[in-house]
């Protein structure tokens, strides 16, 4: 598995598209736009850069990171699996706010999810031990943690 690195990079310094990609995420999730050519149009970006970086740009919250966790995860590409996955995450009592999963090469799957972890019934790390034993869950990499 490849190993991708994280920045946190102020707004400013970085090309408009990606302002616009969250802004466009944004106008779907608020409702504001009904699709995604709407909301891309409503952004002025196209569909493809829309498409090309809309699951490596993430707004940052400072007051939710507190109590958020994302983790990227390696998945066997077999019926069920990334669902066990979901139902570890909830039966540890997180809140799932994204799921992101790439499309299957050679079998497998990269996936991401972001949880709030404010009513967790354990810590984050036996969280994390918990869904490292899910049947099919290749690997799990915190990429950010409370």
């Amino acid at each position: 598995m490849k190993n991708t690195a994280y920045l946190l990079v102020e707004q400013d310094v970085l090309p408009e598209v990606f302002t616009k990609v969250i802004q466009a995420k944004q106008y779907l999730l608020d409702g504001e736009a009904s699709s995604t050519s709407e909301a891309v149009r409503m952004a002025g970006i196209s569909r493809s850069v829309f498409y090309k970086y809309k699951d490596a740009v993430y707004p940052y919250n400072r007051k939710l990171s507190n109590h958020m966790i994302t983790v990227q995860a390696m998945l066997l590409d077999r019926p069920g699996v990334l669902m066990s996955l979901v139902s570890a995450v909830y039966a540890k009592g997180a809140n799932i706010l994204t799921i992101n999963q790439n499309i299957p090469v050679n079998g497998r799957a990269l996936i991401s999810i972001s949880a709030r972890v404010d009513h967790l019934d354990s810590s984050v790390e036996e969280l994390l031990e918990q869904l490292r034993q899910v049947e099919g869950v290749l690997s799990i990499d915190s990429i950010s943690d409370e």
